[in-house]
């Protein structure tokens, strides 16, 4: 073989490799076709312990977990977490029972120190005004917000290429009647944090952005379902130098995607939507990934370069579903219920937004959490303040 001819193999080998060009297999060999993963699933009572709360922060909904120093390696040494939350129930609990007096905010938050599952290491917070009442953090005061609005958080990330600014989606939503799923959410901002701790979480940004709308398609569609941050400084296994916003279209559950660089996050005309074929602008032309999927939900690499679509499948039921992606946007493939959530079954509440908690799992599994309610929650939260707190799961993978 020639030189030159040697030379050309030579670049066409590294090329196909690396893969690191953005769209490029995410940077795994595609001459090296991945057998099918299977999986099985138990509780993680101890992380379930870690929420189960008797004063202050009693319970809420809507978890997720971001690390503070913006790396998404998984258990990573020093590390600290912020969990958000959403409507968040405030008081004492005797027995189980809330005691009166209790108040609910539409959002609160928690620290972490470390990653093992110890009580101690986790300090739950909520804002509280000038009379130490407690108050949301987090309300929508923007071009976009409406009156009788208030914020839940979608997810969010520590931005390394903003100096480590925290970042946050919020949808704006507002009550439509006296039911639990009387609501209907609209606009979504998105928050800035600079200094996220626990004593700067009220000083905060926010900008309006034409991520929440109705498709004439598709129905009310919101971005903020799941962020995936993968970037080379984040620690991602396969970085293609992206961040990943998933949203949903409330018609058929539908997964939708975002993707930006890090430094152009505020930059909302210059993310790119997946259209079902490429990343294009606009999102009006978007285009559904698959269906089925719940409001708050994952995307998480795995070590040989897929990625896995955690979520409650069909929005509210007792299964926990995965589905096995070959890139950020998919294709993805089958359901596999993981998990059957046993409180459907055995105390009538509704299992909803399961997620993964990446940087709180070990190698070859993944740390879920998923949420319940009651159809007659209002009266029901005040006999029993255990129907209302995250829950975990352990999820372990291999290929067959």
């Amino acid at each position: 073989m020639k030189t030159k001819e040697l030379v050309v193999l030579l670049i066409m080998l590294i090329i196909n490799s690396c893969g690191t060009e953005p769209g490029a297999n995410n940077g795994r060999s595609i001459s090296q076709p991945l057998k099918p993963l299977t999986f099985t699933a138990e509780p993680a009572p101890e992380w379930t312990a870690l929420m189960e709360r008797t004063s202050g922060w009693f319970g809420a909904d809507g978890i997720f977990s971001i690390p503070l120093d913006g790396i998404e390696e998984r258990k990573a040494e020093a590390q600290k977490t912020l969990f958000i939350f959403s409507d968040t129930y405030i008081g004492e609990v005797k027995d189980g029972v809330p005691q009166p007096g209790n108040v609910m905010v539409n959002n609160s938050i928690a620290l972490m120190s470390g990653t093992l599952p110890v009580r101690d290491s986790v300090i739950f917070e909520y804002n509280r005004d000038r009379n130490g009442n407690p108050v949301s953090y987090f309300v929508p005061d923007n071009e976009n917000s409406r009156e009788g609005e208030y914020f839940w958080l979608g997810d969010g990330f520590v931005n390394r290429a903003k100096r480590n600014a925290l970042y946050i989606l919020a949808y704006h939503v507002h009550k439509t009647g006296p039911n639990v799923f009387d609501f209907e959410a609209t606009n979504v901002a998105l928050i800035r944090i600079r200094k996220p701790s626990l004593e700067d979480m009220s000083h905060y940004e926010q900008f309006p952005t034409a991520l929440g709308f109705v498709h004439p398609e598709y129905g009310r569609v919101y971005f903020g379902s799941g962020i995936l941050v993968n970037t080379r400084s984040a620690g991602a296994p396969f970085p293609d130098g992206y961040v990943y916003i998933y949203g949903i279209a409330e018609g058929r559950k539908s997964l939708l995607a975002a993707r930006t660089k890090p430094g152009k996050i505020e930059k909302i005309g210059s993310w790119r939507f997946w259209n079902g074929e490429d990343w294009v602008k606009g999102v009006e032309n978007i285009a559904p990934i698959t269906d089925g999927v719940s409001n708050e939900l994952s995307v998480t690499p795995t070590d040989d370069g897929r990625f896995l679509l955690t979520f409650t499948v069909m929005g509210i039921s007792d299964k926990i579903g995965i589905r096995v992606g070959e890139g950020p946007a998919g294709p993805f493939g089958d359901i596999h219920e993981v998990y059957t959530c046993p409180e459907y079954a055995e105390k009538g509440l509704l299992p909803y937004n399961a997620k993964a908690h990446y940087h709180l799992s070990g190698p070859g599994e993944l740390l879920v959490s998923y949420n319940t309610i009651t159809l007659d929650f209002w009266e029901d939260i005040q006999k029993d303040a255990t129907i209302y707190h995250p829950r975990f799961v352990r999820v372990r993978y291999s290929q067959q």
